[in-house]
C-alpha cells in the first residue's frame, strides 16, 4: 500500500492533534491497510509488529475468557489507535481486536513507532492522554453493564457506533449486537424493536441508520455522554509546557 498524504493522516484524531512538523516527520512511514469485516488487528496473546491508527471503520476490542466466551469493553475508531501495549512497554494483549464496521488505516512498524514515541514528545503526550481516554471507555463499559438496563445499552452502543463511521448507515446484526453487549440474541432483539418502535433508528436487511439521533442521545444512559466529553476533552490539540 502506497503512503498517505499529509491531508489523510489528518483523518485520524490522534495524528490531527500532532504539531505538522512532528506529523511530516512520521507519514513517510505510515502505510495505508484496508481492512475488511471480522478481520483481527491485534489477536490475544500474539507479539505486536505494529500499531493501527483508523481513519475509516470501527473495531471492537474484546475481552476473551479461556473459556471462549467474550464482551466488548471498547469500541476504536478515528479518534484512536490500536496496539496501544506498545506503547504501554508490552508487546502483546490478552485483549483481542477485531473489526467491526469495515474501513482502513495507517500502520506503522513497531520499530518506527518507538522510534517516533522517544523523539517526539507530542506524539507520546498525545498517547498519554488517549490511553486516559480508552481507560474511561473501558471501566465505564464495565460499570455499565452491571447497573443500566438493556435498551439504554443498546441505544448508547448504537451512538457510539454510529460516531465512528461515515455515511448513514453501517451493517449490524442482532447476534453481533447481543455479543457485544453480552446478553441473548432475543434480549438485544426486544431493545433494538423497541427504539426502530419510537422512530430512532430503522433497521432493515442487516443495516442500521440512525434516524433521531436526539431521541436515541435521551434513551441512552449518561455513560455516552460522559465518554465523549472525556474524548473531547483529552484529544484536542495542545502545545507542550
Amino acid at each position: 500500500m502506497p503512503n498517505p498524504t499529509l491531508r489523510t493522516a489528518k483523518s485520524n484524531r490522534l495524528l490531527a492533534a500532532l504539531p505538522r512538523g512532528s506529523l511530516e516527520r512520521m507519514v513517510p512511514y505510515l502505510h495505508l491497510r484496508i481492512f475488511p469485516l471480522r478481520q483481527v488487528l491485534q489477536k490475544r496473546g500474539s507479539v505486536l509488529d505494529g500499531v493501527l491508527f483508523p481513519i475509516a471503520g470501527v473495531a471492537s476490542m474484546i475481552a476473551v475468557s479461556d473459556s471462549g466466551t467474550s464482551v466488548e469493553v471498547a469500541t476504536i475508531g478515528s479518534e484512536g489507535m490500536i496496539g496501544l501495549p506498545l506503547f504501554l512497554g508490552g508487546q502483546s494483549s490478552v485483549a483481542e481486536v477485531f473489526v467491526q464496521v469495515a474501513g482502513q488505516g495507517l500502520f506503522m512498524a513497531a520499530a518506527q513507532f518507538h522510534r517516533h514515541v522517544e523523539t517526539e514528545p507530542f506524539l507520546a503526550r498525545m498517547l498519554l492522554l488517549y490511553t486516559q481516554a480508552l481507560m474511561t471507555q473501558i471501566s465505564q463499559s464495565a460499570a455499565c453493564a452491571s447497573t443500566h438496563k438493556i435498551k439504554a445499552r443498546c441505544a448508547r452502543w448504537i451512538l457510539q457506533t454510529d460516531d465512528r463511521v461515515a455515511g448513514e448507515e453501517f451493517v449490524l446484526t442482532h447476534e453481533f449486537l447481543g455479543l457485544m453487549l453480552g446478553v441473548r440474541r432475543a434480549t438485544v432483539s426486544e431493545a433494538a424493536q423497541d427504539l426502530q418502535t419510537r422512530g430512532f433508528m430503522s433497521y432493515r436487511r442487516g443495516l442500521l441508520t440512525v434516524v433521531d439521533r436526539a431521541g436515541l442521545e435521551k434513551a441512552a444512559c449518561e455513560c455516552y455522554r460522559l465518554i465523549n466529553r472525556e474524548y473531547t476533552r483529552l484529544l484536542k490539540p495542545r502545545r507542550l509546557s
